[in-house]
């Protein structure tokens, strides 16, 4: 199922029943898993991992080098889960010597034109909209969603099942299970579809907001809002979960909205 007009390193690791199609390009240390299928004008160049199970589309080119004025020429990797998705013209750099490797998780949409830079560590099960951006170094949770054109700053973090609308410059850190909108970026509520559709009961929504209510929206000091939760709220996974997020934010967290608050 390989097409005689593209080209594949004979050194490269590719399974039986993978499909490239032509005019693409596999360099030589690349690993690609059974049943994916490579799109036309694709380039794959060395230190791709790429799953079982992936779809990568025309004009996509994983593992590039980073675009980091220190990398060295490391050996590092660029390794994409299976099942995931990748659509036209996305670009995935591979790692430097910080983390030496850019992962991408399982069961992942990332859609056209986006950009995923060095050493940033992606959860499974998330969606990138068109031209969405990651700088160097990025942690993103589980079942994330950025809507189109959201720009994110380097070393940022965002947490599990949060979404990030349209449009978005995410310079502090996203906590998890929140909406992030406006400009700077505020906290927007809770996602409450999203957890919905994840099978959260409504017991742990209401939880998760009633959390977010004291930290975002009753109170203005973030350090005093962390100690009432704790002081307050009974202890649960989803409760120490925010609240290890929030405390252990390098960059601050989102500010809640007309609080006048850019971190912790």
């Amino acid at each position: 199922m390989i097409q005689p007009l593209s080209y594949i390193h004979p050194e490269a690791k590719i399974a039986q029943n993978v499909v490239i199609e032509p005019f693409s390009t596999i360099h030589k240390d690349v690993v690609i898993g059974e049943g994916s299928w490579i799109g036309s004008n694709v380039t794959i160049m060395n230190g791709a991992r790429i799953g079982k199970n992936c779809r990568i589309f025309p004009g996509a080119v994983i593992s590039g080098e980073p675009q980091d004025l220190k990398f060295e020429g490391e050996v590092t990797t660029a390794e994409i889960g299976d099942n995931t998705t990748i659509r036209e013209c996305v670009t995935i750099n591979r790692g430097t010597k910080d983390r030496f490797k850019t992962v991408i998780g399982k069961n992942c949409l990332i859609q056209a034109y986006s950009h995923i830079a060095h050493d940033c560590f992606i959860g499974d099960n998330c969606i990138f909209s068109n031209s969405s951006t990651l700088a160097g170094h990025i942690t993103v949770g589980d079942y994330v969603v950025l809507a189109g054109m959201v720009a994110v700053h380097q070393f940022c973090k965002i947490g599990s099942h949060a979404f990030v609308t349209g449009g978005t410059l995410v310079r502090k850190d996203v906590p998890p299970y929140i909406k992030a909108a406006r400009e700077p970026i505020s906290y927007a509520g809770i996602n409450s579809v999203g957890l919905r559709r994840r099978g959260y009961s409504n017991e742990q929504i209401n939880e998760i907001q009633n959390i977010y209510r004291v930290l975002f929206v009753q109170h203005s000091n973030l350090g005093k809002a962390l100690d009432i939760v704790e002081a307050e709220f009974e202890a649960t996974e989803l409760r120490d979960e925010i609240l290890g997020f929030v405390r252990a934010s390098n960059r601050g967290v989102v500010k809640g909205f007309g609080q006048g608050r850019s971190g912790i």
